[in-house]
């Protein structure tokens, strides 16, 4: 089995996704608050690509709503893209379903879907990633959401982290200088994690914002590590 990365969702027509499985990872900060909208209650989440159809599920169906566009929470709908949205107690959430549309990590999901399994990761689930990578054993690509098409440390940091972990489960690195490279910036960004994203573009992003916390909250390490959200039809589920 052999561990690849695509640095962007704008890359995807570059590799084939039949018969892997597609690890969706946007660190800050979709698939972070995905996971934690699971752990706290949520039944099933259903990522769309567009603010229309995410109010139209909202609309039609009752579902809890979240939406960002840059960053901002947009108007009109239950929720941003916090995870602190499903942790504060201010919006009942347990037993609903949520839309979520985000600048980023909803549409890298949704260009993904062609291939054999689709889940999402976060450093807060990394284990739960890596034991459905071993169980499946199949290749692994993981998508990194980035942002608006570019390269961004902190999701290309997970896939290193990602690659470090299922290397020693027996995964070939080694095929993909993608999977070598975040893996090295990995090894280098470990020792004084997560001082050391500090100086990225989205973590100044959110202190623009003063939501600081979300990137303390989304830089732990398995606080959820049996929790992985699987693509199942046309949501994703608790797997």
């Amino acid at each position: 089995m052999k561990v690849d990365i695509c640095f962007s969702p704008d890359l995807l027509s570059l590799y084939d996704l039949q018969g892997r499985v597609a690890v969706i990872v946007d660190v800050l900060r979709a698939t972070s608050t995905i996971v934690t909208a699971l752990a706290a209650g949520v039944t099933e989440v259903f990522p769309t690509a567009t603010l229309e159809e995410c109010a139209a599920l909202g609309r039609e169906h009752g579902y809890i709503t979240a939406a960002e566009r840059d960053g901002i929470a947009a108007a009109g709908f239950d929720l941003g893209n916090s995870p602190f949205g499903f942790l504060d107690g201010k919006l009942p959430v347990r037993g609903r379903a949520l839309a979520i549309s985000t600048t980023n990590g909803t549409l890298a999901l949704r260009r993904s879907l062609a291939a054999e399994a689709v889940v999402c990761g976060a450093f807060l689930n990394l284990k739960a990633v890596v034991d459905f990578a071993v169980a499946q054993q199949r290749d692994v690509l993981v998508v990194c959401a980035g942002w608006k098409g570019q390269f961004c440390l902190e999701d290309s940091l997970f896939g290193g982290a990602l690659a470090e972990r299922l290397a020693a489960q027996g995964f070939d690195i080694t095929a993909s200088d993608a999977a070598l490279a975040a893996l090295h910036l990995w090894q280098h960004a470990k020792p004084t994690w997560p001082h050391y994203l500090l100086q990225s573009a989205a973590v100044r992003r959110l202190n623009a914002l003063e939501a600081h916390d979300d990137f303390t909250y989304c830089m732990q390490i398995d606080t959820h590590p049996d929790l992985l959200p699987l693509w199942q039809t046309d949501s994703l589920v608790r797997g």
